[in-house]
């Protein structure tokens, strides 16, 4: 998409010269003669520079341009002038100035400022959406035969402009694989552009993926870029796009037949050069047999489709993913933490419905409330009933090879106890009767071990 560089000069002369040298560089000129005009420029079109005069009729260029820091921040103005001075030069650069260049104009110059101001733009923008973004590292933690699998499919993909379709449940990282993808390929230099389908409203989910024109809605007072005019040249990650419109899934098919779009409200064919990588914790299939999704654009979307695996089939992953989050939340200021190998091994016993979602919450949680610097399976039992435990599974048992005695010892116990529980509904006396242990004693391993049961409440 060619940038589109705005001339504000009273001077026809100035105008027809600026267009001529920016076009021939590969710009898109558009001219206005005062600084009014160029306001209602700016809020019917999309503009990425301006040159403005600052000797104009009515409004000068030095209140224009305080008008421009006010409503158009992000773009850069470089001002003009035949009667410049060191004093309104200073004056200009105090306000926001990107640059001032004096008349006659010097083709060199102009090129060398235009190309500076959009480069420094582009910076400024791509370092915003980092920081919106706050994706973190893309590294995909785990040691798991599943992970490898992921991480050999990602590999494969990535250099490719193919579209990705991740499917998995809540939290188990499929932004995660998406910002991997995107920073093996081709586009990495830029940022990857983001949106959540299912957290926008119906009615504004188009305006957030196309833009909008200006008077395309009450408030709409000017132009708006959307999602795919932002990853422009890079990659646009739609999240749980089965909760999109039927109406917003027809649009995004024609962008990604045409690489076109029109925003809401125009008529103007805006052009784009994006990576589509979708993602969904739906059956899509179901959903298009049920009318709520478009077969159409799930053939489009699924050309490379990559399975995020849920915890529960990752439980060996756990000891890695602890230890990732534990340094992540250093930053808290609760001091440097570990965890015993009974505590992880209680971990990786609970079937973690919510994935690596509720993993890093529960770590979290752990790393604020255990004063001690150290996280045992005591610690853990606060947070994790026996209810939701399951026996211990073979892929726990290597895990215990690393424990002492004592430790190995404490684990049995308590993973037995546990199960003797549930077989027994949680009735300690049923249970101690069932084990050939007094109750009172049965009570007082219970509570040495962590283990809760119904009939404390």
């Amino acid at each position: 998409m060619l940038s589109a560089i705005l001339v504000i000069d009273d001077e026809s002369a100035i105008r027809e010269s600026l267009s001529g040298i920016l076009e021939d560089e590969g710009f898109q000129p558009v001219t206005a003669s005062s600084a009014e005009e160029g306001l209602t420029v700016l809020s019917q079109k999309d503009i990425h520079l301006i040159l403005l005069d600052i000797w104009l009729p009515g409004m000068d260029g030095i209140e224009a341009l305080k008008q421009l820091r006010q409503d158009w921040s992000e773009i850069p103005v470089i001002m003009i002038s035949g009667h410049g001075t060191i004093e309104t030069a200073v004056q200009a650069t105090r306000i926001g100035a990107f640059d001032f260049i004096e008349k006659p104009l010097s083709y060199d110059k102009v090129i060398l400022s235009v190309t500076q101001g959009l480069r420094v733009a582009q910076l400024e923008r791509e370092n915003r959406l980092l920081r919106e973004a706050s994706t973190g590292s893309c590294r995909i933690t785990g040691n798991s035969s599943v992970v490898h699998h992921l991480r050999r499919q990602i590999e494969r993909v990535a250099p490719t402009d193919a579209s990705v379709l991740i499917l998995g449940g809540h939290g188990t990282g499929k932004e995660l694989a998406a910002q991997a993808i995107h920073q093996h390929s081709a586009r990495a230099a830029r940022p990857m552009v983001a949106i959540n389908c299912a957290a926008i409203p119906e009615d504004l989910i188009e305006s957030e993926l196309f833009g909008y024109e200006k008077g395309a809605f009450t408030g709409a007072d000017k132009v708006k870029q959307g999602k795919f005019d932002q990853a422009d040249g890079s990659t646009l990650f739609l999240d749980e796009i089965g909760d999109m419109s039927l109406k917003s899934q027809a649009k995004v098919l024609r962008i990604l037949q045409e690489r076109q779009f029109e925003r809401v409200g125009g008529g103007r064919i805006v052009e784009v050069d994006v990576r589509i990588i979708a993602a969904t914790n739906k059956n899509l299939e179901q959903e298009i047999s049920e009318g709520n999704f478009r077969a159409d654009l799930f053939y489009r979307l699924n050309v490379i489709p990559l399975r995020m695996p849920e915890l529960k089939e990752r439980l060996e992953d756990i000891p890695l993913l602890a230890a990732d989050f534990l340094r992540q939340f250093l930053h808290k200021g609760l001091g440097e933490k570990q965890f015993a190998d009974s505590a992880l091994a209680m971990l990786m016993r609970h079937s973690w419905p919510g994935n690596i979602r509720e993993l890093r919450n529960m770590v979290e949680r752990l790393v604020i409330m255990t004063p001690s610097q150290l996280i045992t399976a005591e610690d853990v039992a606060l947070f994790l009933q026996p209810s939701t435990l399951r026996p211990p599974p073979a892929v726990c048992l290597p895990a215990w090879n690393h424990l002492g005695f004592k430790e190995a010892r404490q684990q049995f116990e308590h993973d037995y106890l546990c199960k003797k529980l549930a077989e027994n509904n949680s009735n300690v006396s049923k249970t101690a009767e069932k084990i050939g242990l007094e109750r009172s004693h049965l009570h007082k391993k219970l509570k040495a071990l962590g283990i809760k049961t119904t009939e404390e409440g």
